[in-house]
């Protein structure tokens, strides 16, 4: 059976589109999922964890006032780190990660409240996630939201994302 992300790389190449990711709580294990799939450097460009602020404003482009008037675990950050991204690397797509991993709070905002960007053709979108678990379990669960997200956005419509095509 197709995973999501065997599912993502087979859409995108289909589609003759590329991605790249900014991560931040999920320290690269997006790009990690990503590029476990044989023949993903077709469709993967690359991706920048920006796990300290001064990476997210310097190398991705997040403007300084939106981290001080809405912190980096925010949808703001999320949309121009997904942004940044895209640009920096010159892709169809781009996703970002950003949230509270654990174990502790972070600009006052409680463990698992997390907010995936995704940027593309059609313009930029974030979900907002509330999860629960340990550090690596909320990572995990971000890394399949985002994966999720980006196959949702490049599925044919009518067609389930999961429907591998081979009847």
């Amino acid at each position: 059976m197709e995973s999501p992300a065997e599912a993502l790389v087979r859409m995108l190449r289909a589609a003759s589109a590329s991605v790249a990711t900014a991560e931040s709580l999920t320290g690269g294990l997006l790009a990690a999922r990503l590029t476990a799939v044989p023949g993903s450097s077709v469709v993967y460009a690359g991706g920048v964890v920006s796990y300290q602020t001064h990476i997210k404003v310097e190398v991705l482009g997040v403007p300084q006032d939106v981290v001080d008037t809405y912190g980096v675990v925010s949808a703001e950050c999320a949309r121009a780190m997904a942004d940044g991204a895209r640009r920096l690397l010159g892709t169809a797509y781009a996703l970002s990660t950003t949230g509270v991993a654990g174990p502790d709070r972070q600009e006052d905002k409680p463990v698992g409240t997390v907010y995936v960007g995704l940027a593309g053709p059609g313009g930029t979108r974030v979900v907002a996630l509330d999860l629960a678990g340990d550090r690596l379990q909320i990572q995990v669960a971000t890394v399949d939201a985002a994966v999720a997200a980006l196959l949702d956005a490049v599925s044919p419509a009518g067609q389930p994302a999961e429907d591998s095509g081979l009847g």
